[in-house]
């Protein structure tokens, strides 16, 4: 299926480094192609730039990196997103990284949903940092990832994209579960930043043995 992500921000641009880097095609879709011209150059022959608009016209897999509100204002554009994959990447931040500006009864991912007429939304690649997107790979373990959304074909294309660039992807089931991975993201950001734990860190599933 083919690939694009909305934003070259950190979290986009990590994306897009990480998935090049294992030979996937991504068109990266911005307002203004040409501030990042350069930048996306140096990913190499598989990144493509275009206009938002035009990466939405060729992806039937499309990462929202974008801040929040931006990406409620990308779903609400389209009458119709006639089955694409629309994934997720945002949290709901409040002003200053001081918390969420939703929660326990809703979800961004939730209102994102509900805006973005016949796409099929997943959960994914946001409750971690965009130095953890770009390279997941860790002496200690596999960094886990989390990923949830309604559509259960949806939710399995989205997990093998996180398994191939390195995480153990985890299916957390239903989009509703957004209300609790939005928060888990709040403790990656929060241990990284107010507690100086720094960013080179990521979170894992500890597996005792297989299921009886």
């Amino acid at each position: 299926m083919s690939l694009s992500i909305l934003g070259a921000g950190h979290v986009g641009m990590a994306l897009a480094r990480a998935l090049t880097r294992r030979g996937e095609t991504v068109t990266l879709g911005v307002p203004e192609p040409a501030r990042y011209r350069d930048a996306v150059q140096a990913l190499g022959p598989h990144a493509i730039l275009t206009t938002a608009e035009q990466a939405i016209d060729t992806g039937e897999v499309v990462i929202l990196a974008v801040p929040y509100g931006a990406a409620l204002a990308i779903a609400a554009q389209r009458a119709d997103w006639q089955g694409r994959i629309l994934v997720d990447a945002t949290n709901p931040l409040a002003p200053g990284l001081s918390g969420l500006s939703l929660g326990t009864t809703t979800s961004g991912a939730e209102e994102l949903a509900r805006r973005a007429a016949g796409a099929r939304v997943v959960k994914a690649f946001n409750t971690t940092g965009a130095e953890n997107l770009a390279d997941a790979a860790y002496p200690g373990g596999i960094p886990f990832m989390p990923v949830c959304g309604d559509d259960a074909r949806a939710r399995q294309r989205v997990m093998a994209l996180a398994t191939r660039i390195g995480f153990d992807a985890v299916d957390a089931g239903a989009l509703v579960s957004a209300r609790w991975l939005e928060p888990f993201a709040m403790t990656w950001i929060h241990l990284a930043i107010p507690q100086g734990h720094g960013r080179d860190f990521a979170f894992a599933v500890l597996r005792r043995g297989a299921r009886a």
